[in-house]
């Protein structure tokens, strides 16, 4: 028996659900008809042009992304437009959109949890704790065994997929860490969360100049995480795409569920001195 879009909605909404969302976010069905049928879905972190054209040319029916095309408001989706253009697209070759963004961060299996059971932390719990037990945004845990700050790095390099601005770090590079914890993708906002002030080291994405310095300082006289480790946006929520794979296989079993692996990160290179 076929699925219908419909079908496949009522599952990612069940495995992340909208409620879990943040109260500015916009996931969701953004493009479809609930009764069309679906048998085959693309997973990519963002709907940009060319994730939106692998999709089509693999015949996918559903385009589910983590980061929703229409978070802030539109006036147009004239095809002169971007967003008007990969709507149109989407229309045309039958090929539906929903995202799940921060309600597929804050599940027990988010998108951060993705990232620290790579790193192998144990005794994960939430930054920021929101709903049931385990669920929340970001996660702290121990680390199999102490480690360098340098280290950590490296290992986080090894993990993730290569981008152009790497992996950028504050700190000693034979720093001690034992205790870690993470947000994946944009995560200045928790800089001053208790989890993360206690924790030797500090990994998120998006760190901007002024933020990450006052938590440096703020370090210096004992009440700011000692360390910084900033990743690329795209590559810390792209290791999720496998896992939400894996689960959405799992829930409707008669799917055919393909992962992307273009790079969407917005940089292609660095020049240095």
């Amino acid at each position: 028996m076929p699925y219908s879009l419909a079908d496949v909605n009522d599952a990612i909404e069940s495995l992340w659900p909208r409620g879990g969302a943040s109260s500015w976010d916009a996931p969701g069905l953004l493009v479809g008809d609930p009764g069309a049928t679906v048998s085959s879905v693309h997973l990519a972190v963002d709907a940009v042009a060319d994730t939106v054209a692998e999709a089509v040319g693999a015949g996918a029916d559903l385009l589910l992304v983590h980061h929703p095309l229409l978070l802030r408001g539109v006036t147009s989706v004239a095809e002169d437009r971007y967003k008007g253009a990969l709507i149109a697209a989407l229309i045309r070759a039958d090929c539906a959109l929903v995202a799940a963004h921060t309600n597929a961060d804050v599940v027990e299996q988010g998108t951060s949890a993705v990232l620290a059971d790579l790193l192998g932390l144990r005794d994960q719990r939430p930054i920021e704790p929101q709903g049931e037990p385990g669920q929340g945004i970001g996660r702290v845990g121990t680390l199999p065994a102490p480690t360098t700050l340098g280290r950590l790095a490296a290992e986080l390099a090894r993990i993730l997929p290569a981008t152009a601005s790497g992996v950028r770090v504050s700190g000693d590079y034979e720093g001690a860490v034992t205790t870690v914890a993470l947000c994946g993708g944009a995560g200045d906002s928790l800089l001053a969360a208790p989890a993360v002030t206690s924790a030797d080291a500090y990994i998120t994405s998006d760190l901007r100049h002024h933020p990450a310095s006052e938590a440096r300082e703020a370090a210096l006289h004992g009440a700011g995480t000692p360390f910084l480790i900033d990743v690329s946006h795209w590559a810390s929520e792209w290791l999720w795409l496998d896992a939400a794979a894996a689960v959405l296989r799992t829930a409707l079993p008669e799917l055919t569920v393909t992962v992307s692996e273009l790079r969407t990160d917005p940089w292609d290179f660095v020049v240095t001195q």
